[in-house]
């Protein structure tokens, strides 16, 4: 009677008792969705003990507690000389120490009165505020008669919560959602499997101590591996599907000779480690499956030329290739970079993106149509539904966690079971990549190529910003370029983080050249100030900008990176920010300004940047200190976002999972990841 349950858990929650529309919204705007399953993956963060007191005598200013209380009298509230006075229910505990009760919203002023009436005793929990005028409780969350003591929770749960979601409506919408639950349970017969699975869960949804929401906790735990195996389950189908019959396609054949001429004209020796990852291609594209390799390499590690080297080769052999980035600028600077060299080697190379309209644009889909273009460079433009290619091999991703499942799989549509290589300058810690690309083989460039000389990065405290900048000023005027980023675009009354709009305003006082570029800016207006920045002949010697510069934007010239509030980024987005500046054979610097109000972890954070270029041990770091929700972000669309899994606890779990999933051949085991994968929403192309 699996079916029963996922019909409830697949339930709109407007149709939970105590719910209905306006509520259900409310929960759609927080969760993204609005059904049970959906509430029952959101799960409480800690729990509150609620200590059950006699007297507020020798209470600590700050515990929540739940005490008995006399009404004495009522002191209501209002407007009075310009000031809103609260209104005030004055108590007695039971040894007759005073308590006040206060509350703010005057609104309710009639049904607060009427819930504690004088001379009579209620249950009241709340937060104590003690201080030399006395205890005062302000805004109970719980009041309740004697009788009713048992309503007010020893131990509360408490959720992630958002606008107009209390504490008390996920406890009732839980409670519901539990009753509903228990009730199916009693009535009908479901899988061992599933009968587990909801027993974690709801341990969870009622913990009676932290210990109960720990990530290494029997339950906890429980769900995590559930989780991993959904997922894991469906990479182990996708590589699976890749394998079948409809999916295998003739290997190529060599047609001309070209690769011997691609490596003449290098100015410079590749890395082993970049011929490494060129083999592995090569041999990828002999195989009768399709290519599915993720190649990892850190900043200016040589991810493009390798990419070059295997559209070359494709081309050898009479395919096409497109390489997809994912902004404008950088499409044009990879087609600035790479068509010199495939016209060297009679390759026809082309650019296509959203900037392309008219006859331009129509010739160049004529020319990818007839097989004329044997690589195109270009965005999202290149999967548009009137591009049509003669015979697409190869497919390659540039910061493929820019782009999701959808944006890669209508790319992959526009061939014959297309070879796919994705390129990530993020590094990724060895678990996490096991997990997100698990059904790509991974290549990794751990080498730089020679010559690259370290960048040197030192941190400075904001106090010392004017000393900065006058240190920089005989930079500029020798022909230095620099970067100033900054983490917002105007200033802000609630936070204390300087505003690019605002710097760049302090800044060309000195550099009257200075340049603007965020994300609120027109895309057209921001590439124009990116490429001006970028010329070698531009009087734009200093460029203010937000992290629109993290990815797609390549100045040799670029020597200084100055990065303000750097405490409040995370380790990767610091190392992607400072790989902008290094990519000549000057010497660089990184200079990590920090505010007042920095934490110790923060100190700690752009310490390893100061001590380490390495982009592994960098995002090894930033994932064991701040957790995987941070590390990835809400631009990585491409990865995976766990409800109960943590990376820094479930490790041993990764391994599990994906044996499990690999060796999934029994029908009772095939079933159960079946269910799992609904609940979890993963699809079987995870990964595609």
């Amino acid at each position: 009677m699996d079916k029963e349950l996922f019909d409830f858990l697949y339930t709109d929650l407007q149709f939970i008792h105590g719910v209905g529309p306006v509520l259900a919204s409310k929960f759609n705007d927080f969760l993204g969705n609005r059904r049970v399953l959906d509430f029952l993956l959101h799960i409480p963060s800690y729990v509150r003990p609620r200590e059950i007191l006699d007297s507020v005598v020798g209470a600590q200013n700050g515990d929540t507690i739940t005490i008995s209380l006399m009404v004495k009298s009522h002191k209501k509230g209002g407007a009075f000389r310009g000031r809103r006075r609260p209104t005030q229910i004055l108590c007695n505990d039971r040894f007759g120490a005073p308590v006040v009760i206060q509350f703010f919203n005057v609104k309710f002023l009639d049904y607060w009165t009427e819930k504690l009436p004088i001379g009579q005793w209620r249950i009241v929990s709340g937060k104590l505020d003690v201080t030399n005028r006395g205890a005062t409780i302000n805004h109970p969350e719980f009041i309740e008669l004697p009788e009713n003591a048992e309503k007010i929770p020893t131990h509360q749960a408490i959720y992630p919560s958002g606008m107009g979601l209390t504490q008390k409506t996920f406890a009732n919408v839980r409670d519901q959602i539990f009753n509903i639950l228990h009730d199916k349970i009693a009535k009908n017969s479901f899988s061992e499997n599933m009968l587990e699975f909801m027993d974690a869960l709801e341990h969870v949804h009622y913990p009676q101590t932290n210990d109960d929401l720990a990530p290494n906790g029997t339950y906890i735990s429980k769900l995590a591996y559930c989780e991993l195996l959904a997922h894991q389950s469906a990479i182990a189908i996708n590589r699976r599907n890749r394998q079948e019959k409809k999916n295998i396609r003739p290997v190529r054949a060599k047609k001309y000779d070209l690769m011997d001429k691609f490596y003449s004209i290098l100015p410079f020796q590749l890395t082993n480690a970049q011929q490494r990852t060129i083999d592995d291609i090569f041999n990828d594209f002999q195989k009768p499956t399709p290519m599915m390799r993720l190649v990892q390499g850190d900043v200016g590690s040589g991810k493009t030329m390798v990419a070059m080297a295997a559209a070359v080769k494709m081309a050898e052999m009479g395919a096409q290739s497109v390489l997809l980035a994912p902004t404008d600028t950088l499409a044009q600077q990879h087609f600035a970079k790479l068509s010199v060299m495939c016209e060297k080697l009679g390759i026809y190379c082309d650019v296509l993106t959203g900037r392309d309209k008219g006859v331009a644009r129509r010739e160049k889909l004529t020319s990818l149509k007839s097989g004329r273009t044997k690589f195109a460079i270009g965005t999202h433009a290149l999967f548009s539904e009137d591009v049509e290619y003669k015979d697409l091999g190869l497919v390659i991703i540039d910061e493929q966690h820019r782009f999701g499942v959808a944006q890669r799989t209508a790319m992959r549509a526009k061939g014959n079971n297309p070879d796919m290589l994705a390129l990530s300058a993020t590094p990724i810690p060895r678990t996490l990549s096991m997990t997100v690309y698990g059904d790509m083989d991974v290549s990794i460039i751990n080498e730089k190529p020679a010559g690259r000389i370290p960048i040197k990065t030192t941190k400075l405290p904001i106090a010392r910003a004017n000393t900065l900048i006058e240190r920089i000023v005989p930079q500029v005027k020798s022909g230095a370029k620099i970067f100033w980023v900054c983490p917002l675009v105007e200033q802000s009354e609630i936070s204390d983080m300087t505003a690019a709009q605002e710097r760049f305003d302090e800044l060309k006082k000195y550099f009257p050249g200075t340049g603007l570029c965020h994300g609120q800016m027109d895309k057209k207006e921001r590439d124009k100030v990116m490429s001006e920045f970028a010329d070698p002949n531009s009087k734009m010697r200093v460029l203010v900008s937000t992290t629109v510069i993290e990815v797609g934007i390549d100045v040799p010239s670029a020597t200084i990176m100055v990065i303000e509030n750097a405490e409040r980024f995370g380790l990767a987005a610091l190392h992607q920010l400072r790989g902008r500046v290094g990519r000549g054979n000057l010497q660089s610097f990184c200079v990590l300004v920090y505010g007042n109000n920095i934490s110790p972890d923060g100190i700690k954070r752009l310490d390893v940047l100061c001590e380490t270029e390495d982009g592994f041990v960098i995002a090894e770091q930033d994932l064991m200190m701040r957790g995987v929700g941070e590390l990835l972000g809400t631009k990585q669309s491409g990865w995976i976002q766990y409800h109960f899994v943590d990376y820094r606890e479930h490790r041993d779990l990764f391994k599990l999972a994906q044996s499990a999933a690999m060796n999934n051949n029994s029908e009772n085991e095939s079933v159960w990841s079946a269910k799992l994968r609904k609940i979890f929403d993963c699809s079987t192309t995870v990964g595609a």
